[in-house]
């Protein structure tokens, strides 16, 4: 069953973000907008269930907006550095 609090929250949320495009790129960057305010609802839904607010505060915004971009950043593998010399175009760097 759908909370009517809910769907009024989650439809301003969706508002502001359509009227302030920037501020939505500046939050999740290049994640599915989609994705993300399907994270928002199902958040919602547990702040309801628990007997909380809807509003969601920062700490949950953060979380959601975490749990997207994990993937991001386990693909990006860093480079390790097997050796205290690095040749370089500008000569051997020392690494100490």
């Amino acid at each position: 069953m759908k909370n009517v609090d809910i769907e009024i929250y989650l439809n301003q949320v969706i508002t502001f973000f359509e009227k302030n495009p920037n501020d939505l790129m500046d939050l999740i960057g290049e994640l599915q907008k989609d994705e993300f305010y399907l994270k928002l609802r199902q958040q919602c839904e547990k702040n309801v269930e628990e007997g909380k607010d809807i509003t969601l505060t920062k700490e949950q915004m953060i979380n959601i907006i975490v749990d997207l971009k994990i993937p991001d950043i386990v693909d990006k593998q860093e480079v390790a550095v097997n050796n205290i010399v690095q040749k370089t175009k500008f000569g051997e760097i020392f690494l100490n």
